[in-house]
């Protein structure tokens, strides 16, 4: 038997492609940052799914999701798609976690489940940013890009991931976050900004289920865990050092334990 598994489920205006792992224990559903997709739980969905059913998502628009009807879908759109996704699974309870803009999908989907339907929460890399930090992300993190018919474009891919993860990063996942993108350019912004438009903080205050922020020592929010937590009723911090960010894939086996044992209190 595989130890990933691959699917597809309805939702309103198309499908949504999701990997799962495991057979028993409690359900839950990851997220992943912009704009990558659910491959970026590839290596650690194994491990997860030892004590979880764990469900990776692919964001509409990303991966191999079918993007939303409109590129003004907001967080709270993008939440309310991926809980129709859950729906059609028929999974009635579940924890959820997310990084970055999936920190945000997981904490929105969390507020609009039904009371007590989301066990516990997991976000790594919460974007807890003031006012003009979000205009300046607005304006300048995800520019529109085009095919350069002398493939500029593709240099451009490569070079944004080694500025946003690390010169010193392993050059196999720098390639995960230029293939990525490149395969949605034309949109990869949308999930993006619908992430910098949103703001976390009164979601955070209104969290009542065990929240673990998990994150990486230097993640681009990491400074950013102590101030959610302080906002969120049960809430704790553990943090991975020595690295930047990307847990699921640069540690998977670390990430998905700390994970279980979380959930298993």
């Amino acid at each position: 038997m595989r130890q990933v598994r691959r699917g597809y489920v309805d939702v309103e205006w198309g499908q949504i492609h999701y990997r799962s792992s495991g057979s028993g224990g409690p359900a839950a559903l990851f997220f992943h940052e912009s704009p990558l997709s659910g491959f970026a739980y590839e290596r650690a969905l194994p491990f997860l799914g030892r004590g979880l059913r764990a469900y990776a998502f692919d964001t509409p628009g990303y991966g191999a999701s079918d993007p939303p009807p409109h590129d003004r879908f907001e967080i709270p759109d993008y939440a309310a798609a991926l809980l129709s996704a859950a729906d059609a699974l028929g999974l009635d309870t579940f924890a959820v976690a997310g990084v970055h803009t999936g920190a945000s999908l997981a904490l929105e989907a969390a507020l609009q489940a039904a009371p007590g339907r989301v066990t516990h929460a997991v976000l790594s890399g919460v974007p807890l940013i003031t006012e003009a930090e979000r205009r300046r992300y607005l304006a300048s993190w995800s520019p529109p890009m085009r095919p350069d018919p002398r493939g500029g474009h593709l240099e451009w891919a490569w070079e944004r991931y080694r500025r946003i993860w690390g010169a010193d990063t392993d050059p196999a996942v720098l390639h995960v976050g230029a293939v990525h993108v490149l395969a949605v350019l034309d949109r990869y912004q949308w999930a993006y900004n619908a992430a910098f438009r949103y703001d976390p903080e009164p979601g955070l205050r209104r969290l009542s289920c065990p929240t673990l922020l998990l994150d990486a020592e230097f993640d681009i929010f990491a400074d950013r865990d102590e101030p959610a937590a302080a906002l969120i009723p049960d809430a704790r911090i553990e943090v991975i050092p020595g690295l930047p960010g990307q847990l699921p894939i640069r540690v998977p086996e670390e990430y998905a334990d700390r994970i279980i044992r979380f959930m298993a209190g």
